[in-house]
């Protein structure tokens, strides 16, 4: 019974502080500039280990929103992937890739100015390759983050992408990165 009133509380924890958006505060306005280092994995979870010479870099406009009564922001999100080099049977050269994306993300956890943070995303890159076989993205990110001040907020994410399996080619692109967040 104890395990079922925590997970109740986890659960509603967030309605609680309804109306408050711990990304934002009281701002309307967000822009992040986010970086990433690659990971050699199919998913997040287990955390992979084997860092590749792949990187993001990750431009995101967002604004608030609710997601079911839950504290959220919508996103446009605008990326590249930079590949440097051989490593681990790839050739990440081949994988510098732009891309653009709409994003939802849902404060899970929060006080007032940390959250814990789950977000879900569509969009396409510029082309499709011998990693991800197809144009089309799926995105799956967890989010830590912290508002410094009340404009400006410092974020840890680990970040997927992959094509849901539309494609027989579905290596998936996989991230640890930090963030920087703006509030106006």
């Amino acid at each position: 019974m104890k395990k079922f009133f925590l997970f109740l509380s986890l659960i509603l924890l967030p309605v609680y502080a309804q109306g408050y958006n711990p990304f934002m505060g009281d701002y309307k306005n967000q822009v992040a500039v986010n970086l990433g280092q690659g990971v050699n994995s199919g998913f997040i979870i287990p955390p992979p280990v084997q860092f590749v010479p792949f990187y993001l870099l990750h431009l995101q406009y967002s604004q608030p929103t609710t997601f079911f009564k839950l504290p959220a922001r919508q996103s446009i999100n605008i990326g590249q992937t930079l590949g440097f080099g051989r490593g681990y049977g790839w050739d990440w050269d081949k994988f510098t890739i732009p891309m653009i994306f709409l994003s939802e993300d849902i404060a899970l956890l929060h006080g007032d100015n940390w959250y814990f943070s789950t977000g879900i995303g569509m969009g396409l890159q510029a082309q499709q390759n011998e990693r991800i076989g197809s144009k089309l993205l799926f995105q799956f990110k967890l989010i830590g983050g912290y508002r410094i001040t009340d404009t400006v907020g410092l974020e840890l994410f680990i970040q997927h992408f992959s094509n849901a399996n539309t494609a027989i080619e579905n290596n998936s692109y996989a991230f640890y990165g930090i963030g920087m967040t703006y509030n106006f």
